[in-house]
């Protein structure tokens, strides 16, 4: 019987978590659903597929969009994707221009 695959960490996932499952544990630190130290590492699928769950729903009200979030939430949600992006920018990441590369 194989093990069963659990996610790496965002830390340790490509680019520091540039991936769909990094966006949903970044998001999750937005709304407060888990904490901003929770790397969510050691988790098994169905973990992140109920954080994906609850994301969701703490976006509806805003139609999914950071510039319908309240002062504070978009402020949160500011400094956590800038810190996102220029800590994977440090890793060589490269934000994709099309869908061809």
């Amino acid at each position: 019987m194989q093990p069963k695959k659990t996610y790496p960490g965002i830390h340790n996932d490509a680019y520091g978590g540039m991936t769909p499952t990094g966006n949903i544990i970044r998001d999750a630190w937005v709304f407060g659903i888990i904490p901003e130290e929770e790397t969510c590492e050691g988790w098994l699928p169905g973990g992140v597929e109920d954080l994906y769950d609850k994301v969701s729903e703490a976006w509806a009200p805003y139609g999914h969009l950071a510039s319908r979030l309240p002062p504070e939430l978009r402020e949160r949600h500011q400094r956590i994707y800038e810190a996102a992006i220029a800590r994977a920018r440090a890793l060589g990441w490269e934000p994709a221009l099309d869908d061809e590369d």
